[in-house]
């Protein structure tokens, strides 16, 4: 099964799930989202995967957005800041969770 995971190094939640995925003989694809940023397709692929609306990917306390934000606008500040997107996400071909806490991904493996 291939396995991407959305990381930033400097998170320790997204290090403790990757390390949670090692660990259990997963070797993830790792992608610094920060530095490779994921496009609005990806994005929304990601949403679909997620079965959740655009706000359930968004920092909130690390942006001004309003809470009643819509889709659109929360994707275009997503895809323009990628340091407000939640982390960790791991996908799946088919599924995806929010790794906080980190065992939330096991779900989808």
């Amino acid at each position: 099964m291939a396995v991407t995971i959305w990381h930033n190094p400097r998170c320790s939640k997204s290090r403790e799930t990757l390390k949670l995925l090692e660990a259990r003989g997963i070797a993830p694809e790792v992608r610094d989202y920060q530095k490779e940023p994921p496009t609005m397709v990806e994005l929304q692929d990601a949403l679909m995967k997620l079965g959740q609306p655009a706000s359930a990917l968004i920092r909130w306390k690390d942006t001004d957005l309003s809470k009643e934000a819509g889709e659109n606008e929360i994707l275009s500040a997503l895809t323009a800041n990628p340091k407000l997107i939640e982390r960790p996400l791991v996908l799946t071909e088919t599924a995806a969770r929010i790794g906080r806490p980190p065992e939330t991904v096991l779900e989808i493996l």
